[in-house]
């Protein structure tokens, strides 16, 4: 990756290039405290920090603002964190407001944001109505109080479904996460957590198994007794479909037309412009990094006005194999048509060739046109992605 101070003007430059929909990703870093298994960037909050953040991602926002061509509309925008529930109610409605004031958004957009139980209120909810929001993902993880107790998470099961309840009577599309593989999770259990976020309401289902990722507090000390995930993936595959939901991408499952269009962009190696600290975003066959810590984001902003810390250009055959990747997360696959159109026939066969012969049979359903994976290869995915990158 490249490190060097006219970076955004870069990105800025490639976002000037598009004339149809993007999508934007905005991230909201504050926590009430920091999850033991969190790697992503997170800081507590503190008085009158969420305003002066606030500030700063307006004038990000008027900065790449500037280099949009006329016919250019956002089509999803997600806020995710961090908890964006720590933000108040009215700092929602001037940031919703400014937003709409300032970036052409489709009057079909996808408008998503992130909510954890024990900060989500009703006014959140009215203020989120006002700004055109439709999407609420709520970080539930378990229906279970010693699951909950266990992942450090600063609510409880009760908080979980009066935020679904609540979620869902506002008129809002759905969707839970549900978190599985945790220290003494049995399929009993695991099950009861998913038929309640059905039985709320919720219309979208993601499922994680916990991981202990680089950059988390539990990296350096591992806790024990985590259940195997296999079982709790498996039955979720089964169960779910028989409940009217679709898997349509490895850890996601909807009813019909629920999907999340937002993360199907990311699937799809769609343009994503990324804005606040840490966030990430892809635009013309780049990807590229924001500074990651309050400090270095709010000098960059002031100074530049983005606050691009790194960029990797990926292109050529990397770009179609990691494509590849991501198509085959989802049902929809690899179209032979698309692909070999945007990447070239030559890679579409040496990647199709690689699948046919290595891959076991009963992991691929091939069409005349297309190729994605069954439940069963979606089960194993990984050892399949690693035979095509």
């Amino acid at each position: 990756m490249r490190k060097n101070s006219p970076l955004s003007e870069e990105i800025g430059s490639s976002l000037g290039t598009l004339s149809g929909f993007f999508s934007i990703y905005f991230h909201i870093p504050f926590c009430l405290r920091k999850c033991p298994y969190c790697s992503f960037f997170s800081v507590p909050t503190t008085p009158g920090e969420c305003e002066k953040y606030l500030d700063l991602l307006k004038k990000e926002i008027l900065f790449y603002r500037s280099f949009l061509r006329e016919g250019s509309e956002a089509s999803t925008l997600y806020f995710g964190g961090g908890t964006p529930t720590m933000l108040t109610p009215d700092q929602w409605d001037d940031l919703l407001s400014f937003i709409g004031e300032n970036i052409p958004i489709s009057p079909t957009a996808e408008i998503t944001v992130e909510a954890n139980p024990e900060s989500f209120t009703e006014r959140h909810a009215a203020a989120w109505r006002k700004g055109r929001v439709s999407r609420v993902s709520i970080g539930v993880q378990s229906f279970f109080d010693r699951d909950l107790l266990w992942l450090g998470r600063p609510h409880d099961a009760s908080k979980a479904r009066k935020a679904v309840r609540t979620a869902v009577r506002e008129g809002f599309s759905v969707s839970t996460d549900l978190m599985f593989g945790l220290r003494n999770q049995t399929l009993r259990s695991w099950a009861s957590s998913v038929k309640t976020a059905l039985e709320l309401g919720a219309g979208h289902i993601s499922i994680y198994q916990l991981s202990i990722d680089e950059g988390c507090r539990w990296h350096s000390s591992p806790p024990s007794g985590m259940a195997e995930g296999y079982p709790f993936y498996r039955w979720s595959q089964w169960y779910l479909p028989r409940k009217g939901f679709s898997q349509y991408e490895i850890a996601s499952f909807s009813r019909p037309g629920l999907h999340s269009r937002h993360n199907t962009a990311y699937w799809r190696r769609d343009p994503v412009l990324g804005l606040g600290a840490g966030a990430w975003g892809f635009l013309g066959e780049k990807r590229y990094r924001n500074e990651d810590s309050l400090e270095g984001y709010a000098s960059s902003v002031r100074e530049q006005g983005g606050s691009v810390a790194e960029i990797e250009s990926v292109s050529g055959e990397k770009a179609a194999r990691e494509a590849a990747v991501l198509l085959l997360r989802t049902k929809w696959g690899i179209s032979f048509d698309t692909f070999s159109h945007k990447y070239g026939q030559a890679v579409l066969d040496s990647i199709l060739d690689t699948l046919r012969r290595e891959a076991p049979g009963d992991c691929l359903s091939e069409n005349p046109g297309s190729l994605s994976l069954t439940p069963k290869g979606m089960r194993v995915a990984n050892a399949l992605w690693s035979l095509i990158v």
